[in-house]
């Protein structure tokens, strides 16, 4: 990985869109960052050099819902991603970097797909209740998709929208297991070498542009229209998601 002037003209604005979105938008367009990072860089560099700076935005978000989360869903999803970021693991010890440049594009647009579909009302959450054994099965999604793409909110939240809990469990409980799975996914990023010095040495020149981000995004979710801010990140997800897929072909 080499810091000059592509790598900060890409990296700045990325690090910062995924800081607006956690601090303004509810985080789930925040993985968009690393799409855009492996345009321009190895997946695994890409992926290295996100998870502690989207720790460090989330870190802020923990205090505030500390306790408030629902348990038994937040139990469920936990136990269900062991297998899923076992299975994560597993797969990148084996599979050709392009195959994770298609996996990044593919959940790009499969996040775009998503929701799109929700705000129309062609995807609902389940008439009944999903219980222990649905989450667990969610669960391992989240940690698989979470871990060769940082995008496991979709999966979790399929199975977070059925619980009928509050909205503000439904927030909370999303922060703390994404907080424990990124968690989870430090050693193991750092043995396949995910992780790096120069990634970590990344990770302190762009830590103070992740900070600003979440303040920019308490400012922008006053200020800008969720549609626009949405409409935005969608065009960029197809657009990155079709590159991606088009070079891992």
């Amino acid at each position: 990985m080499t810091l000059d002037l592509v790598f900060f003209a890409v990296a700045v604005p990325a690090v910062l869109f995924a800081g607006i979105s956690k601090g303004g938008f509810g985080s789930g367009a925040s993985f968009a960052a690393t799409p855009a990072l492996a345009l321009i860089l190895d997946p695994a560099v890409a992926l290295g050099l996100m998870l502690p700076l989207l720790m460090l935005m989330d870190f802020s978000a923990l205090r505030p819902y500390w306790g408030r989360w629902h348990w038994p869903s937040a139990r469920a999803l936990l136990i269900g991603s062991v297998p899923g970021v076992l299975l994560g693991l597993a797969l990148w010890r084996v599979a050709d970097p392009d195959l994770f440049r298609f996996l990044i594009g593919a959940i790009s647009i499969g996040f775009v797909v998503f929701q799109v579909g929700r705000a129309r009302g062609w995807i609902r959450p389940p008439a009944r209740e999903m219980g222990t054994v649905a989450g667990i099965v969610t669960g391992a999604g989240a940690g698989f998709t979470t871990f060769v793409s940082h995008a496991g909110g979709p999966v979790a939240a399929v199975y977070l929208l059925s619980r009928r809990i509050t909205k503000t469990e439904y927030q909370a409980t999303t922060v703390v297991v994404f907080w424990i799975i990124n968690l989870m996914k430090i050693g193991p990023y750092a043995g396949l070498g995910i992780i790096t010095r120069d990634s970590l040495w990344a990770n302190v020149l762009l830590a103070p542009v992740a900070v600003a981000g979440v303040f920019l995004g308490v400012w922008a979710h006053r200020a800008v229209p969720e549609r626009v801010f949405f409409g935005l990140t969608y065009v960029f997800l197809v657009g990155a998601g079709l590159k991606l897929i088009w070079d891992a072909l």
